[in-house]
């Protein structure tokens, strides 16, 4: 814990995150170039879908990450609550957006390769319904930490909620071993060897990593304006005291 404290400090998370964000937009670009190539044309098409299974290669990782960011913005809520790590707000605040943007592409992406799959575009099954729920979730979070004049408030409202819906992630995992649905069931996360050939198996690694990296870029990005925008905050308070007390002063 004393080596998450170190990070604690706003000007020594600038300077961390000042030498990280080079490397991490660099890779970035680069994964995401590789990925989008293997993807389009490196990859097969498949002998049921066809053409239509290359939605997978953004569906499967954007909703891995809707995951992900939740779950970071769950670890960071409970760090917040517990040690009152002055960083842990703000990065639960940076986090949100992203998250609730990949969750968007994961519904739309998810309905695009339904239709030509299932026929439909939407179902109210288990995996749709709970990954629903999560965005309405993200949502949430945004909203309370925007709802309160007081900052310190409306994060400390955003962080239990974030705890409670928590327990929704385990749900979208599995809800279609423990649900009859029409989604498939999981094809990569297996004990045994993933369900899927290898010519598919490696573009969809790729663009994951590509997204964890557009995520980290985007998150450092957001948290080192959010500490920016605090200082200004500060800033215009202590202005306006300074003020206040000259006008004082002069009468």
């Amino acid at each position: 814990m004393n080596n998450l404290h170190r990070f604690a400090n706003p000007a020594r998370f600038q300077r961390l995150s000042r030498a990280l964000l080079p490397w991490c937009a660099t890779a970035t670009a680069i994964l995401l170039a590789m990925g989008i190539y293997t993807a389009l044309f490196a990859s097969p098409a498949d002998y049921q879908q066809g053409e239509t299974v290359r939605i997978m290669y953004v569906h499967v990782p954007s909703a891995w990450m809707a995951l992900l960011c939740y779950s970071t913005i769950a670890v960071v809520s409970a760090v917040a609550i517990v040690w009152r790590h002055p960083l842990a707000d703000i990065a639960a605040k940076a986090a949100a957006p992203i998250g609730a943007s990949f969750t968007l592409i994961t519904l739309a992406t998810g309905s695009l390769w339904g239709k030509p799959i299932w026929g439909t575009w939407w179902v109210w099954d288990a995996r749709l319904t709970s990954v629903v729920i999560l965005l309405f979730l993200y949502l949430g979070h945004i909203a309370l930490t925007n709802a309160f004049d007081d900052p310190t408030r409306g994060a400390r409202t955003a962080a239990i909620l974030a705890l409670v819906g928590a327990v929704n992630i385990p749900i979208i995992h599995f809800s279609v071993d423990w649900w009859n649905t029409l989604h498939q069931p999981a094809s990569v996360s297996r004990l045994a060897v993933p369900a899927m050939d290898p010519s598919m198996l490696r573009p969809l690694l790729v663009m994951t990593l590509a997204f964890m990296a557009y995520f980290l870029t985007l998150w450092l990005i957001r948290i080192r304006a959010e500490i920016a925008l605090h200082k200004l905050r500060v800033l215009r308070i202590a202005h306006a005291h300074t003020m206040e007390a000259t006008t004082m002063a002069g009468n």
